[in-house]
């Protein structure tokens, strides 16, 4: 089985393929000839995720999925959520919008301070669109969209740690584990993060059909 993982986040693609193992064939957005960015204007993970999908399925006629992550933190009333991976950039006067993640964690232990209150969760929603044939020749079709959802509970330790994983991992500790997800490795990641739980009912999902 092929299908279209609306990303070129190398990152995410190793991540995504490990979980689905040799079953599925995932396909970048490279891989399809897309190098357009593609919008995600949306104020929730699951309006961005939708959008993304959506955009291919429009564009390129195929099945496809795309993901969106959000870290939520509880003393910060769920900041940064769905803006978490340009949380810095929104706070500069420039008008850049950059995928900074050093300044992304700079910004997120700066409003913390001392606030004892570390609680937070990784939140990752996958939207899934697919192509079906209504008849067998495939003169007519139409699509299904399914939503998956992944959460993973911990805290925001009060210094990086470690030099493995992306985006907030080194500040990111989850509950049950005294070491951050930059510091336990991806094998272990892969199977316990909010994207390795939303990946796996995108999986069973998928295998059923």
């Amino acid at each position: 089985m092929k299908i279209v993982f609306a990303t070129n986040n190398q990152h995410k693609l190793s991540e995504i393929r490990s979980i689905l193992g040799d079953s599925i064939e995932v396909l970048s957005l490279k891989d399809i000839g897309c190098d357009v960015d593609i919008p995600e204007t949306g104020i929730t993970l699951e309006e961005n995720a939708l959008q993304k999908a959506q955009y291919v399925y429009d564009h390129y006629h195929i099945s496809c999925f795309a993901d969106d992550t959000g870290l939520e933190v509880d003393a910060l009333d769920g900041a940064p959520g769905v803006y978490s991976a340009r949380y810095a950039s929104m706070a500069d006067d420039s008008g850049q919008m950059s995928h900074d993640s050093e300044a992304n964690m700079a910004r997120l232990l700066k409003e913390l301070g001392n606030n004892n209150n570390r609680k937070a969760r990784f939140r990752t929603v996958i939207a899934l669109i697919q192509k079906k044939d209504v008849c067998p020749c495939g003169c007519t079709s139409i699509k299904e969209i399914h939503k998956f959802e992944g959460i993973v509970e911990g805290e925001i330790i009060r210094e990086r740690r470690g030099g493995e994983g992306f985006g907030y991992d080194p500040i990111f500790q989850p509950n049950g584990y005294d070491q951050t997800f930059a510091e336990l490795g991806m094998e272990i990641k892969n199977h316990i993060s909010h994207r390795a739980r939303a990946t796996q009912k995108l999986a069973d999902y998928l295998l059923k059909r």
